[in-house]
């Protein structure tokens, strides 16, 4: 993929003419454990072939060689030793231990996990007991609250439990949800409220067994779509207005996943 470069070309009014994405340069180590998540999933359907192990291997050598590396995050941001990337991995390689094809893998994969883990725990806990943004910013952001929902932590976990209440307390309006503080204004002027982040929430609540509240959440943020049905990245709640990317897919993947598992018991397992 190219880097980011303009045309020569008018654009739309406002617009501009941009091609490529600054993207190309960047590394996420939470892709690694996203993808074992993906590949996990294949497998307890049957669909993981030995290719598809072969790529389990390769995604947690990268783990094991490059935990220890700066990365953008989820959001794609600069480059910090971001919580969230480690503990999604710790789900992942988790996930892929279940049903690895062999002792020895399954045994070195859980024992990577463990290890991460652990230097998490060291590194990225807040003296409060909860999970921070990264080794060197104590702040909280949303994507906290996923590695528990992943199974990389369970929901009963005091960690999981104190992130949760201090994300509620600090970053969420009236049933929707914020990334994270970009500065001192109010929430709602910094950015718009973040869709897949109130999904993420519904999910949350329904893990720890409050199945109203979850419900709340879920329909809350259902409301948020446009005429068609579609959701944007954001929404501007006081304004009622759809903000940033339409449609969004992460949004519409997290509303459809909500949706089936509000319908069922709640478990650690996702």
């Amino acid at each position: 993929m190219p880097g980011p470069c303009e045309l020569a070309l008018p654009g739309y009014p406002g617009g501009g003419s941009q091609v490529g994405n600054r993207v190309n340069r960047q590394f996420q180590l939470d892709a690694f454990g996203e993808a074992l998540l993906l590949f996990a999933a294949a497998h307890r359907h049957g669909r993981l072939d030995s290719d598809g192990w072969r790529a389990v291997d390769i995604a947690a050598d990268a783990i094991a060689r490059r935990r220890g590396d700066a990365d953008a995050g989820i959001w794609e941001l600069e480059a910090q030793h971001w919580t969230h990337s480690r503990l999604i991995c710790v789900a992942g390689l988790r996930a892929v231990a279940k049903g690895a094809p062999s002792a020895r893998r399954a045994a070195a994969w859980a024992s990577l996990a463990d290890v991460i883990l652990a230097e998490m725990t060291a590194n990225g806990l807040h003296p409060s007991d909860r999970w921070q943004r990264s080794t060197s910013d104590p702040s909280l952001d949303a994507a906290l609250l996923l590695p528990p929902l992943r199974g990389a932590l369970s929901a009963e976990d005091p960690r999981t439990t104190s992130t949760l209440r201090a994300y509620t307390e600090e970053l969420t309006r009236d049933h929707y949800a914020y990334r994270f503080r970009h500065d001192q204004r109010p929430l709602e002027e910094a950015e718009g409220a973040f869709l897949f982040c109130g999904y993420v929430m519904a999910l949350a609540e329904h893990q720890q067994g409050n199945q109203n509240e979850s419900l709340r959440w879920f329909e809350r943020n259902r409301s948020a779509c446009g005429p068609p049905g579609l959701f944007a990245e954001e929404y501007d709640f006081s304004q009622r207005q759809l903000r940033g990317n339409l449609p969004q897919a992460f949004v519409h993947a997290l509303m459809l996943e909500s949706a089936v598992r509000l319908a069922t018991p709640p478990h650690d397992d996702f």
